[in-house]
């Protein structure tokens, strides 16, 4: 029996990588920019989007899917790919939370804001890129939120 919000992947293509969506993202901020060579634009649905391999600072990657299928289908496209090592799906058990197709090392835990810095590093980001990020979360006034029952736990699977 299939579930009402189960769809069918649409084909997956792949385009040269500077058609990505986020490609001027990495470029700003890769520490080694000559990854941007080696990385593939996967169109999944209707727009390109870039999977960086690993190299040089870069110890992983990961790709986020709505769908199961779609996941399976990406980790089976870059399996053989040089630079994607260890391709692998974490599904999410819930509902609201993408999949992750992840590549190369394990990303260490991450347990809150003071991990951001790590896992800059761990993706291959510059020094001043993770500066940057970290210096813009840290301006972003937090409002706090009220637990709710009717919210899930964070997915161990969101990046």
């Amino acid at each position: 029996m299939s579930s009402p919000h189960v769809f069918p992947p649409a084909p997956l293509t792949i385009a040269p990588a500077q058609e990505a969506y986020d490609y001027e993202l990495f470029a700003a901020r890769l520490a080694d920019p000559w990854l941007l060579e080696q990385s593939i634009a996967v169109r999944p649905l209707r727009m390109p989007f870039l999977l960086v391999p690993v190299g040089g600072s870069r110890r992983g990657g990961y790709f986020s899917v709505p769908y199961l299928d779609l996941g399976l289908m990406v980790r089976d496209l870059i399996h053989t790919r040089p630079g994607f090592p260890d391709p692998r799906l974490r599904w999410s058990p819930y509902p609201d939370t993408c999949h992750i197709v992840e590549w190369g090392a394990r990303p260490p835990a991450y347990r809150g804001p003071a991990d951001d810095i790590n896992l800059g590093r761990f993706y291959g980001y510059s020094e001043h890129a993770i500066a940057r990020l970290v210096n813009s979360a840290a301006s972003t006034p937090r409002t706090p939120q009220p637990p709710s029952s009717a919210s899930p736990p964070r997915s161990p699977a969101a990046p």
